[in-house]
């Protein structure tokens, strides 16, 4: 159980995961007597990508839609990480914002849609408050919680040793929450990835979202498969730098035995 395996075998078993659902999507489409409307095949779906990067703009709406989400994910780390901080270091704070947060987080994103038209207008703007509300109020209960499981044994010693209420959360409970709070960020910049699609609802005219929602109109499913591979992948990768940037902040974490 956890035990090690070779970097080899690991990108063997890594690679095998990710092409086998591609090859029974090719037999599927190939020999499943599906009508290609429905299940575009792999290969399709590779040209329309190559179509749609060199000839109407993939690199722009793959930039556009990467600034909405980095910008609306930005936002709700800078006023999560302290907030989530002190609901979970003091109990007065914690009992003061925690059941609004939990309140208002089970509140579907699309359904401020016509609020946040009307307060910040149509504008980039719209689109990146629609990330930043479908994130925020989960990134500060999960932060709280990373906090909360800061072992109550160090602020007990610290405390011993004089530390004062803003020592103990500067100097004990922040620097040891870090690796977890890390996590955090790269499990809620998918999330933000996931509301994509939903913040170009509103008055796009460019991004990965608003062309699957335009291809949609037009029944062009091998452009929605494309843009959902694209989204994917770029997921990927930013998912596998916030993996690197963890290994790189925490060795000591990943030491054999």
């Amino acid at each position: 159980m956890r035990a090690p395996i070779a970097r080899r075998t690991y990108w063997v078993l890594a690679l095998v995961g990710l092409f086998t659902p591609l090859v029974l999507w090719a037999l599927l489409a190939a020999f499943g007597g599906l009508d290609p409307v429905f299940l575009p095949a792999p290969l399709q779906v590779l040209t329309k990508t190559w179509t749609w990067a060199t000839e109407t703009g993939l690199f722009d709406d793959m930039g556009i839609s990467i600034y909405r989400v980095v910008t609306g994910f930005l936002l709700s780390a800078i006023i999560a990480l302290p907030l989530g901080l002190f609901i979970g270091s003091y109990r007065a704070v914690q009992a003061l914002l925690e059941p609004l947060t939990d309140f208002i987080r089970y509140m579907p994103a699309v359904a401020f849609i016509p609020l946040v038209m009307l307060w910040v207008g149509i504008g980039e703007g719209s689109k990146i408050a629609i990330i930043f509300i479908g994130t925020f109020f989960q990134m500060v209960l999960m932060v709280a919680e990373d906090v909360r499981r800061v072992p109550a044994a160090q602020v007990e010693a610290a405390q011993t040793m004089g530390a004062n209420r803003s020592e103990l959360v500067e100097k004990v409970i922040f620097p040891s929450a870090k690796p977890a709070l890390l996590d955090t960020l790269r499990i809620t910049m998918g999330w933000a990835w996931t509301y994509l699609v939903v913040a170009e609802l509103v008055a796009a005219n460019s991004g990965l979202g608003y062309a699957i929602l335009r291809a949609q109109r037009f029944l062009q499913t091998d452009t929605i498969f494309a843009g959902i591979i694209v989204i994917g992948l770029i997921g990927l990768v930013t998912d596998q730098l916030f993996r690197l940037a963890h290994r790189r902040a925490f060795p000591w974490l990943y030491l054999k035995g």
